[in-house]
C-alpha cells in the first residue's frame, strides 16, 4: 500500500499554492468547495505542497533527510 502526502479536507482553503508548486502534477483543485486530491502514482514526495500550504492542511508522513557521507 503506498503511502503518500495526506490533505485534510476539513483545513483545505482551495487557494491552489500546492497546485502551482507541484511540478509532477500530482495535485489538482476539484468540486466545490475546491479541495485538493494528489494523484499518488506521480506524486515524487518532494513535500513542496506541505511547505507552501498557509492552513496547514497537507501533511507529508515521512521527514526527508539528506545524509551528506
Amino acid at each position: 500500500m503506498a503511502i503518500f502526502p495526506e490533505i485534510d479536507l476539513s483545513k483545505c482553503d482551495g487557494c491552489g499554492l500546492c497546485v502551482t508548486v507541484c511540478e509532477p502534477g500530482g495535485l489538482i483543485l476539484v468540486d466545490d468547495p475546491i479541495v485538493a486530491i494528489v494523484e499518488t502514482a506521480i506524486c515524487d514526495w518532494c513535500a513542496d505542497c506541505e511547505a507552501v500550504c498557509p492552513t496547514g492542511a497537507i501533511r507529508c508522513a515521512y521527514e526527508i533527510v539528506f545524509d551528506n557521507v
